[in-house]
């Protein structure tokens, strides 16, 4: 494994072994769900880590780069959810790992939203980003969609008008 660039994100680490985790819990449930509700598990865990690397790839342009990490929370929380169908369904048998499973992607949640409120303050194309400065929360991490938010519209619009 690389030691540079998204490979050193702490937030794309633990998306991708949670990612790795599903994938192998998803072929231990029946064959129907197998290829129904794990299928679904299998794509939306996979594509955290894969919106992160993709936007990485952007980072020097603001903008694009929360485009990309956006759809990695929004994947991460519908892992969530095809993980509670799996629970509540009891179409995986062990309930202990599907919590187990759960609080993870509730923590890759957190650490993103984090992660992007961060990158929504700090972020500057001319340093490196390994990790922005980012203070740990008591709670639950809640977006603030007033944070900077002329700020974002004015640059998404300019961006768009120009493409």
């Amino acid at each position: 494994m690389s030691s540079s660039g998204y490979h050193k994100l702490d937030v794309y680490n633990q998306a991708h072994d949670l990612a790795v985790r599903i994938h192998k819990m998803t072929f231990t449930l029946s064959a129907f769900e197998k290829y129904e509700e794990g299928s679904q598990a299998r794509r939306s865990s996979k594509r955290v880590s894969s919106s992160v690397v993709e936007g990485y790839a952007l980072r020097k342009y603001k903008a694009h780069f929360l485009v990309y990490l956006y759809r990695a929370l929004g994947s991460a929380d519908e892992t969530q959810e095809h993980l509670r169908f799996l629970i509540k369904t009891a179409s995986l048998s062990d309930v202990e790992l599907g919590q187990t499973l759960l609080r993870a992607a509730e923590e890759v949640s957190q650490k993103l939203a984090r992660f992007i409120q961060g990158v929504e303050r700090e972020h500057d194309a001319s340093r490196p980003l390994l990790r922005p400065h980012l203070p740990e929360s008591d709670g639950e991490a809640v977006l603030d969609p007033q944070v900077d938010a002329s700020d974002r519209t004015s640059d998404i619009r300019h961006r768009t008008s120009e493409d």
